[in-house]
Parts: C-alpha cells; structure tokens; sequence
C-alpha cells in the first residue's frame, strides 16, 4: 500500500483485518508507525508484494510515487483522472497489469467495507483482484483501463454541483427575503431534499468538521473542467471551490463552501486554525498526507 493518508490507511488497515500480508510506505514516515511491515522506497515495497496498490492525493504525487517501480500488478485508486491512467500505463514497466479502482465513499466506509470501487481494465484482470477489491465494498466493472478514473469524476460532478446548487438555493432564498425555516421547507419538497437536510445542521451551527479538505475537492473539480471544458454547470460548481481555495479555505472541509456561498464566517473553522497556529509544524498534516480521496459525502 502506497500512501497512507486518511483512506489510504483505511484501507490497508482493512486488508490486514481481513488476513491479507500488507506492506505499506508513505512519504511521511510517521503515518507507517503501527503497520507490521514498513518498507523504504515505494519501490522496494512493489518489489515485496504480489499487487500493488496507490491512494495519492493528485496527479503529480502519483508520477512521483510510481516513478521507477516494478510492480507485478498495480492498482491505482486514487482521484486522478483518466488521462493520468494513461500516462500511468505508458510509464510502467512492459507487462505490468493495471486497473483503475477509485473509490466512492470516505473515512466511516472505509472502515466499515461498505465503500464504492469503480474499476477500470480488463475484465479477466477485473475477475482476479475483484475478491480482493469486495473487501472494501461493492465493486463495479466499468469498463476498459481508463474507465474507473471516468466514473469517478462523473460522481464527483454531483457531488460539487449539488452542494453549490444548495448554497445558491439558499442565497437566492435570503436575496427575496424568505426566512431559513421556510427555504428549508421549499427544498423538502425538491429534487435536492435530502442535501438540504443533511447540511442543515452545519449550516444552523456554522461548522464543517474537515473531512475532505476543500482544496482536494477543488483539485477534483479541476480534473471534471479539464476532462469536460463545456459543461456549464460543472464549471460553475468549480468556480465556487476555486474561489474559496484562492481565499486560502484549502484546508478547510469543502463542505464550508456552503458558507463561502452564503458569505458567512466559519468561525468554527477560524478557531480551529488558531489553534492549528499554536501547534508546532512538525505536528501538522499536509494536505498531501490528510488525502481522503474519497469524500464522497
């Protein structure tokens, strides 16, 4: 297992839970302390096992953690996007077997096995390593190498433009001067009812708990604008997050991009800061090392 930021260690703890010999590495050495098998290099950690396995936070970790190993089977699960996959298979050693598997879920269903894997290659490789897969959740074949990087930007494209389609729903209701109680009583009887009430009690509190910094997200949110450059709605979504992480909120959890809608303080956030300033630096998570790839909430 290469990389062990929040779902990354998830998911190595779970395989090993499942009786699986796990050898991990991570940049951080730190993050490794408690795995039974700590290896030097990634190189040397591909070397030690029969698959492979990366959770990173972008592209460029990824060429860089990949670079100069030798994997029998590699298993990419990071949110990269499908044309880094197809440098990634250009860049390995002939005969590597390769699948894309990012995954849909985050930290609790890492934890429980009750993630979503989208996996990308071919169907006989798919077939091997599915049991293997089963072990964090339910796995999807679908389609050719490339193809889970794909479905993963196509969740997360709901993912961002509902939450920015609630935060404007929610300023357009305070722009004509209807109170919070009744925009939330109109948006129980919409498509995006279930959003609207799973985000009211961080909004009533003015409080996002992090879980997936919003500069991930807005990395993500890249990759959907690049992948698909016409899609109006996407790049509206994207503009919210680019906005906030250019406002220095990256390391906020993107759901306060409700906030940065509605331009409202996070002061829940704001504290937390100040207290992450008093906190020597070498006590600090990068953002590379808090990846929780998969956020999806």
């Amino acid at each position: 297992m290469i990389g062990l930021g929040a779902m990354g260690s998830r998911i190595a703890r779970r395989l090993l839970d499942a009786g699986h010999e796990v050898v991990v590495w991570n940049r951080t050495p730190a993050r490794a302390e408690g795995f039974p098998r700590v290896a030097a290099t990634p190189a040397e950690a591909a070397r030690a096992a029969e698959v492979t396995i990366t959770m990173v936070a972008n592209p460029q970790a990824l060429r860089e953690v990949t670079a100069g190993i030798a994997p029998q089977t590699l298993i990419e699960m990071s949110t990269v996007g499908p044309a880094a996959i197809d440098e990634l298979a250009t860049a390995l050693p002939e005969g590597t077997r390769l699948l894309d598997a990012p995954v849909l879920g985050s930290r609790a269903e890492a934890e429980a096995g009750t993630l979503h894997v989208f996996v990308g290659g071919p169907r006989e490789l798919y077939d091997t390593f599915a049991p293997l897969l089963a072990t964090l959740g339910t796995v999807h074949h679908v389609g050719g190498l490339g193809a889970g990087a794909s479905a993963k930007l196509v969740a997360n494209s709901t993912l961002f433009g509902m939450i920015g389609m609630l935060g404007e729903a929610l300023r357009l209701a305070d722009r004509l001067g209807l109170s919070r109680d009744a925009a939330y009583e109109v948006l129980a009887a919409t498509p995006i009812a279930a959003q609207a009430e799973r985000r009211r009690a961080a909004l009533e509190a003015n409080d996002y708990p992090p879980r997936f910094p919003l500069s991930l997200a807005r990395k993500d949110a890249d990759l959907v604008a690049g992948a698909a450059p016409e899609l109006r709605l996407a790049q509206a979504a994207r503009s919210w997050l680019a906005d906030a992480d250019d406002a220095s909120w990256g390391e906020r959890d993107y759901s306060a991009v409700l906030a940065w809608i509605l331009d409202v303080a996070d002061e829940q956030q704001d504290q937390r800061d100040h207290e992450n300033e008093q906190q020597p630096v070498a006590d600090r998570k990068s953002a590379y090392e808090r990846e929780d790839d998969q956020q999806q909430h």
